[in-house]
């Protein structure tokens, strides 16, 4: 059973991030400093759990542009279990309920570009790199 939770205490924070970093920064190599921003403490948290193991992490934040999706991750033995499209599903549901006017989008990983697709985002732009790693521009289009 897969189950998402919007973060509101520290524990569930220090989960979340352990996630992120054993994703982004052991398996990508995304610099640590990188990976921890500026933008921590403004972005609403999540963190998602597998039969009860947590084992994802998602965040969002409002900007001039609208809600940016960010730090969309889940440890490898949990992939090809649907834990990914669960956690955008209720992501989504949560920043439409509160900002159902605003637009949308995020900065996919090209490898991710397709699954977002089949969740309603379409590409925007050309392909650029961050941290060394190849993104496309995604907006929601529901």
């Amino acid at each position: 059973m897969i189950t998402l939770k919007r973060i509101d205490n520290e524990q569930d924070l220090k989960q979340a991030h352990q996630i992120r970093m054993q994703v982004f920064v052991e398996e990508q190599n995304v610099p640590r400093e990188a990976e921890c921003d500026q933008y921590e403490a403004t972005s609403a948290h999540y963190v998602a759990s597998y039969d009860g193991v947590p084992c994802g992490a998602a965040r969002w934040r409002e900007t001039a542009e609208g809600i940016k999706l960010e730090r969309f991750a889940v440890l490898q033995p949990y992939r090809n279990k649907k834990v990914g499209a669960h956690v955008l599903r209720e992501v989504l549901k949560d920043v439409q309920e509160a900002y159902p006017d605003k637009k949308i989008y995020l900065n996919a990983q090209l490898p991710a570009v397709k699954f977002y697709k089949q969740h309603g985002f379409v590409t925007e732009g050309e392909m650029f790199s961050e941290c060394a790693i190849d993104h496309y521009k995604m907006v929601y289009k529901g």
